[in-house]
């Protein structure tokens, strides 16, 4: 706990721009949740995990600092969320480490993202892709936090954390606080525009499977007139109709309206209306966080304070951690 307030840390990877996916799936979750004033919340721009994958180092440091932005723009108020640089904070790197030596390598070959990635780049399989989920621990353990908000996708990495931290905790007494996934408002899954059966990642090779939270009103529409739907030509909410359930998940998460009320908004329209009508709700929606950002944009000052000060914070408690850490396992500090 930090000043009696239970502790969440959650974050983002700083590659591309992240997509309507990923602020109604996780980041508006993180926003409404920052107004519990008995959380303190830490949002992490995940740079060191990012480089597993080949990054183009100035297309790096600029994804780093918009996500930051991003954050910032979609309502994440810096005065009282620590939103910071992963790379900032060298205790990342220097707990992995020390809990490497805490993490058995059948552990590490159970995690079925290695197995994921590794496939899809085949060509760089490297020890960080294999060891990552020893970093995420590490992002987790540093800052004693009490709660993680993941996916299922991440549950296994929130499962090896709690194993590694009860290990640990085994040999050397109480060090660390066993965090629990987060179970709060679910955040909506938003799928692929071209492939429905998947999530919208802002990896998807397609640009028009996803929708950047910075593109325009003209990209936005365009993308929507696209997307997949069925040859059946009539509105229902199925997961026999991936498309349509999609359309009209992403209506219902942009508009707060219910499933129920968007099926008699729409009965008896074309599958044309309904791609009109989403594609005019999101680019409304998304017109507040845009004008923030381009505000955001203009004012570097602002930015850099922001980036240095949250870092200084993050790091205060980090190695608070790392401390305690070190001279448990011995080192001279």
């Amino acid at each position: 706990m930090i000043d009696g307030k239970k502790v969440m840390l959650s974050g983002m990877q700083s590659t591309g721009i992240i997509t309507l996916g990923n602020y109604l799936g996780a980041l508006k979750n993180w926003v409404d949740l920052s107004d519990d004033d008995s959380i303190k919340c830490f949002y992490g721009i995940m740079d060191l995990h990012s480089i597993t994958v080949r990054q183009d180092p100035a297309e790096l440091r600029k994804n780093a600092r918009t996500l930051l932005m991003l954050y910032i723009a979609a309502g994440l108020d810096p005065e009282k969320n620590c939103i910071f640089f992963q790379s900032h904070v060298p205790a990342h790197a220097e707990l992995a480490w020390i809990l490497n030596c805490y993490t058995y390598m059948g552990e590490m070959n159970r995690m079925t993202q290695f197995k994921d990635k590794s496939a899809k780049h085949a060509d760089n399989i490297n020890t960080g892709l294999f060891t990552y989920p020893v970093l995420m621990a590490a992002d987790i353990l540093l800052y004693q936090a009490d709660y993680v908000p993941v996916g299922k996708d991440q549950m296994q990495h929130l499962e090896i954390t709690r194993d590694i931290a009860n290990r640990f905790n085994g040999i050397y007494g109480d060090v660390f606080t066993i965090p629990e996934g987060y179970v709060g408002q679910t955040g909506a899954k938003i799928m692929s525009l071209q492939d429905p059966t998947k999530k919208m990642s802002k990896s998807d090779e397609n640009p028009n499977a996803s929708i950047s939270l910075l593109d325009d009103k003209d990209t936005i529409m365009r993308k929507f007139k696209k997307a997949v739907t069925d040859s059946d030509g009539f509105i229902a909410y199925s997961d026999d109709k991936p498309g349509i359930k999609n359309l009209i998940d992403i209506y219902c998460a942009v508009t707060g309206i219910t499933v129920e009320e968007a099926l008699n908004e729409f009965d008896g329209m074309g599958y044309g209306v309904l791609k009109e009508h989403v594609g005019e709700a999101v680019a409304g929606k998304l017109v507040p966080l845009q004008e923030r950002f381009k505000e955001l944009s203009q004012d570097k000052a602002y930015i850099d304070r922001i980036i240095k000060e949250n870092a200084e914070q993050a790091a205060y408690y980090a190695n608070k951690t790392l401390r305690k850490v070190k001279k448990k396992v011995g080192f001279i500090i």
